[in-house]
């Protein structure tokens, strides 16, 4: 008899797009809380390196799943999870359980294959229910879509299973990234070798499409710092594969998508409440 995995069984009630326009662990002290409603975040660490870390943010009632918010900074150190804590503050409050994660970066001993292995122990902490959302920007779309598929292979097999993908303005092709010199050689320095190595294999989203998981591609077109063609040729090639993927575009450059109080923001929450609608 054929066996429903968690995954196959929450993708599937996301099939339908949307439109394009729109240092410890522990349980968090409920005393604590916000005047908005979110919970104060729990520093969970996941290795002995100081950039081995996640905060998960609790909602105040039943959860509707969790989004893994992975930042962006094209891997490099001096850009770290402050950027991802907004991101993560606002899903909390509607009702998701948000983990905002830190990893190692190109000059703190990132790259890989240290940086990949950092984002398949981070997700490892989601408990509980519901869907799993990576959510990144930037670089940190590219770890977002490459999570999706880390389990195929026998380096990273095993833990949690992400359900669903949500790129803001992702790295998706590290070929022509790389070729196209994004980020003054950021792909180069992640890497340390040229898209010929087998090592791109394991890392590169384009090469491992299809997914078995649906994929949202915010974008917008006047996006100076990673083309917009990143998205579409990820869409493009995932659909024609036969995966379930959507470009959304969306305005205000690159960095509208981390500015929750912006309309490009807002088609994330759409997003969001798509995968699991908010109670009520």
């Amino acid at each position: 008899m054929p066996v429903v995995t968690r995954r196959a069984a929450l993708a599937a009630a996301a099939l339908l797009p949307i439109a394009a326009a729109c240092a410890s662990s522990g349980s968090p002290d409920p005393s604590k809380r916000s005047p908005g409603g979110d919970s104060m975040p729990t520093r969970l660490t996941y290795g002995r390196d100081p950039s081995q870390w996640v905060d998960r943010l609790d909602p105040e009632g039943p959860s509707r799943g969790t989004v893994v918010v992975i930042h962006g900074g094209f891997w490099q150190a001096r850009y770290a999870a402050d950027l991802g804590a907004t991101l993560a503050a606002d899903p909390a409050s509607r009702g998701w359980t948000a983990l905002n994660v830190e990893y190692r970066r190109v000059g703190n001993g990132g790259g890989f294959p240290s940086t990949f292995d950092d984002i398949h122990a981070a997700i490892n902490p989601v408990e509980g229910e519901g869907p799993v959302v990576t959510l990144g920007h930037s670089a940190g779309g590219h770890l977002a879509a490459r999570a999706a598929a880390r389990q195929r292979f026998d380096e990273w097999a095993g833990g949690v299973e992400v359900t669903h993908v949500v790129s803001q303005a992702g790295v998706l092709d590290l070929t022509s990234a790389y070729d196209q010199n994004l980020g003054g050689g950021a792909v180069q320095s992640l890497m340390g070798v040229a898209p010929d190595d087998p090592a791109y294999d394991l890392t590169d989203p384009a090469r491992q499409v299809p997914l078995d998981v649906p994929v949202w591609c915010l974008h917008a077109s006047d996006d100076r710092a990673v083309p917009i063609s990143q998205s579409e040729g990820y869409v493009r090639a995932a659909t024609e594969a036969g995966a379930t993927a959507e470009l959304i575009e969306v305005s205000g450059g690159h960095f509208d998508l981390i500015d929750t109080g912006t309309d490009a923001w807002r088609a994330i929450v759409d997003v969001l409440d798509l995968i699991s609608p908010a109670a009520g």
